[in-house]
């Protein structure tokens, strides 16, 4: 039987038959984490495949039943979220999940980043009519807005900050991207100052921070041989509309940076959960390994590791050896049964018996695949012994309703493991 720690964390073991590892490790208790009124952003990250927008969803829906206001936000361009919650569609407006029980006074919506909307609605937000609308009406800022390396995460991180300031919901749900680049937001205010502190932009706006024909006087021969190269380099158009974009946005820039900052703050309080997600397999506990690495460095708050897709047996005590050489007895049993002429009765046996085998043998490869994945995670907990883990087992079909989330939240849950 396997044994689990408690909620307060404290080291076990289980065996290693049909879920459970002889390695020592922490029990991540999920619903002490989604319980916990303090816990006012969950973030959950991970490579590609593993199941992290379903979990996302899935812990979103168990906390609203639970009694918590929950928004999910997902920056993953998938549909899945929509279609598990019954939405015809999600963009950058949170959007009620119908279905949901609220008997303890929960609600959930859900919500994908539009990173050309929310970056006009910081435009909007932060400046006059009229520079908005020269900013908005730029082509240069159109393309920025519109897929510009590094424009998604920053942008993510501005709609987290502005759901988290708006208090309305007292849990966000975040769906990173795949792969790395899901932390790549986390770099957001760095980069904005790299950006805005280099030489380009400096160029750039020489002229605007001197002051008008008097600057380009001030300036003379120099400035114009930079442009000249420029020109050339980039073309005249397009340097005039990055000029022109610039001296608009010059006043919204230590906006930027002061809310991307506020938000990395916040994404390192104690109220911030981070979930890495993974599959019990060698790269995906590669990456979460990366992850975890990472969030450490950054001293952001790992609450631990969601194990997903992970295979069980019914028959834990046969093993895969014992199995293989069933297998074996019953077809030798059976070629002999066909050498020795045996009747009608005699055929239906051996039929019989060439089921059996190949239960044995499909019984046989699933203890192989349960032991591939046991050695992996025990890998995985010898280095990292102090990051707590849940498993999920590994459903028969894809999760397309409520319904679905539902089972994925009770068995994220060790109250119902």
């Amino acid at each position: 039987m396997t044994a689990r720690t408690d909620s307060k964390g404290t080291k076990g073991s289980t065996d290693s038959t049909g879920g459970g590892t002889a390695t020592a490790e922490t029990a991540l208790d999920v619903d002490a984490l989604l319980d916990d009124r303090e816990t006012r952003i969950i973030v959950c990250c991970g490579s590609g495949g593993v199941g992290k927008t379903t979990t996302a969803a899935a812990l979103g829906v168990r906390a609203a039943e639970r009694g918590r206001r929950v928004v999910v936000l997902t920056i993953d361009p998938a549909r899945r979220l929509a279609q598990s919650m019954g939405l015809s569609e999600l963009d950058n407006t949170p959007r009620p999940v119908k279905g949901v029980a609220a008997d303890n006074g929960g609600e959930l919506c859900a919500m994908m980043l539009d990173m050309k909307r929310t970056f006009d609605e910081i435009v909007l937000a932060h400046s006059d009519p009229e520079r908005a609308r020269t900013i908005l009406e730029n082509p240069f800022y159109q393309s920025l807005s519109a897929g510009f390396a590094g424009t998604q995460e920053y942008m993510a991180m501005e709609k987290l900050g502005q759901l988290r300031a708006r208090d309305e919901w007292d849990l966000i749900v975040v769906d990173t991207p795949p792969s790395r680049s899901a932390l790549d937001f986390l770099d957001a205010p760095n980069r904005l100052g790299s950006f805005l502190d280099g030489r380009f932009i400096r160029v750039l706006m020489a002229p605007a921070k001197v002051g008008g024909r008097g600057a380009m006087k001030f300036l003379g021969v120099g400035m114009g041989l930079v442009t000249g190269v420029l020109n050339k380099v980039i073309g005249a158009h397009v340097l005039s509309d990055v000029q022109t974009f610039v001296t608009a946005l010059d006043s919204m820039f230590g906006g930027f940076r002061e809310r991307a900052d506020r938000t990395y703050k916040l994404l390192q309080a104690p109220g911030t959960a981070f979930l890495v997600v993974a599959a019990p397999e060698r790269d995906a506990l590669r990456e979460a390994a990366y992850f975890v690495d990472r969030l450490a460095a950054d001293r952001m708050p790992l609450a631990g590791l969601v194990l997903n897709r992970v295979h069980t047996t019914g028959a834990p005590q046969l093993t895969a050896e014992r199995a293989l050489a069933g297998a074996e007895t019953l077809e030798e049993n059976g070629h002999d049964e066909d050498g020795g002429g045996a009747g009608e009765n005699g055929g239906a046996a051996a039929a019989a018996e060439a089921v059996a085998a190949g239960l044995l043998r499909l019984h046989a490869e699933r203890m192989q695949v349960i032991a591939r994945e046991r050695q992996t995670r025990d890998r995985f907990v010898s280095v990292y012994p102090d990051v707590a883990i849940t498993e999920v087992p590994a459903l028969p079909g894809d999760v397309h309703d409520l319904d679905g989330l539902r089972r994925i939240g009770a068995r994220l849950s060790t109250a119902s493991a």
